[in-house]
């Protein structure tokens, strides 16, 4: 672990100075950014009595501004169906076209991704903590609140005080049977869940350059985990090959200077890294996967999806390795695509059948099992392998329950097996 004391500028300064319309910014400095995307889910429904307190009356851009029912999908409770009216009613009155509803939703990070609403340089905000997730478009992404979320839509600008950053820098080649999932648990077990807390965490170095944009879409995701304002990987090619057909808005790439000054820099080789696991009651509590296998924990739920990993290829991995096995006897497996036309693609490769018929329920998209608001509650006492995000205590249900997080092949071993289980040894 190093400091880096540099003259030069991190992804993260350079994205917001840009936004702020000045030519550099430093850590801790306040900033009143233009905002070039915001995003509202369910909770952005509390959005809209602000947003009218203020006295406006219409968004400052409705073509930047997109709306995504995702974590009661359809509504389950009555509360749920009040939150979605309210959405429907403002989205009509205030004529924001950009509106994921029931039918062509997905998880609001996936619909973002795959539609091409963040883009490198951007300065993005949502209404959920996991907004990080966008930082992968080489993009500062962040969550904010409701109140905070109306004056966005009002005027098209946001108060951020700048933060410091934390560089991860990754070499080496991941090993058989180890994924991104893998790696952003490993950085979790370093950094802990308030190492990061209201900092950017920059991810780069030979590793982080050979993964896929999905993949990047997991580390950054889980940097919420760390407290981070924001995760973030420089754009490439892979960036731009990526948003080539689906970019909504010009771009304004930029990387991080040679010299940019870090607070500190942590270099991780993941040439040995095996599977990894976070067990309860914590993201950070990571161990080895294969040592928590040896002590066979058993397990009484599976789930594979979140926006952390439920994107096709993590369904088409987890299907492969489905393929001639059975859910083991005493386990329920739920497995949620992130996005309705990832629901489409797993119905026409044939993976929905691969998992129904090994006794998996496989749902429509939505946040499903992973915020124990919806489907797939856990009760008191059991267990649950989970390639979502966060296991703290009732996270998923009952406080009392157990969240084992791991990647998605790990899921599919585990509920193989009816316990926590290493994929490599189905392989």
């Amino acid at each position: 672990m190093t400091n880096s004391n540099g003259h030069g500028q991190t992804l993260a300064e350079k994205i917001l100075a840009r936004s702020a319309g000045l030519d550099r910014v430093v850590p801790g400095q306040i900033v009143e950014g233009n905002v070039d995307l915001a995003m509202m889910h369910e909770q952005g429904a509390q959005t809209v009595a602000p947003f009218h307190q203020m006295g406006a009356e219409k968004v400052w851009d409705p073509d930047r501004v997109v709306i995504a029912i995702d974590h009661w999908v359809p509504a389950s409770t009555e509360g749920a169906a009040v939150l979605h009216r309210i959405l429907r009613k403002f989205a009509a009155e205030v004529n924001l076209p950009h509106f994921y509803d029931v039918g062509r939703h997905g998880i609001c990070h996936q619909i973002l991704a795959e539609n091409g609403w963040v883009v490198p340089g951007d300065l993005a905000v949502g209404t959920d903590s996991h907004t990080n997730m966008l930082g992968a478009m080489g993009a500062v992404a962040a969550g904010v609140g409701p109140t905070e979320m109306a004056a966005v839509l009002a005027l098209g600008r946001l108060w951020l005080k700048v933060p410091p950053t934390i560089r991860i820098e990754v070499n080496g080649r991941l090993g058989k049977g180890v994924t991104a999932k893998d790696l952003v648990l490993r950085v979790l077990g370093e950094v802990k869940t308030t190492g990061a807390t209201y900092k950017a965490v920059e991810f780069g170095g030979s590793t982080v350059e050979g993964l896929s944009m999905p993949e990047r879409f997991t580390i950054c995701n889980m940097t919420t985990e760390m407290g981070a304002k924001a995760g973030m990987v420089a754009p490439d090619s892979k960036t731009y090959e990526y948003l080539e057909k689906i970019a909504k808005h010009p771009m304004h790439p930029t990387q991080p200077d040679r010299d940019a000054s870090y607070e500190r820099t942590i270099r991780i080789d993941v040439d040995d890294m095996p599977p990894m696991v976070a067990c309860p009651y914590s993201p950070d509590n990571v161990r080895p996967l294969s040592d928590v296998a040896r002590e066979h924990v058993t397990i009484d739920q599976a789930f594979l999806g979140s926006c952390t990993n439920a994107r096709i290829e993590d369904i088409r991995e987890g299907a492969a390795l489905m393929k001639g096995h059975t859910v083991a006897k005493g386990v329920r497996f739920i497995v949620s695509p992130a996005s309705t036309p990832i629901y489409e693609q797993c119905l026409k490769e044939g993976l929905i059948e691969v998992f129904t018929e090994a006794g998996a329920v496989f749902t429509n998209s939505s946040c499903s099992a992973c915020f124990g608001g919806n489907m797939g509650i856990l009760a008191p006492e059991e267990a649950c392998a989970s390639s979502s995000n966060r296991n703290f205590p009732g996270r998923m249900g009952a406080k009392e329950a157990r969240i084992y997080l791991m990647s998605p092949a790990a899921v599919v071993a585990s509920a193989i097996r009816g316990e926590v289980a290493d994929p490599r040894d189905l392989v």
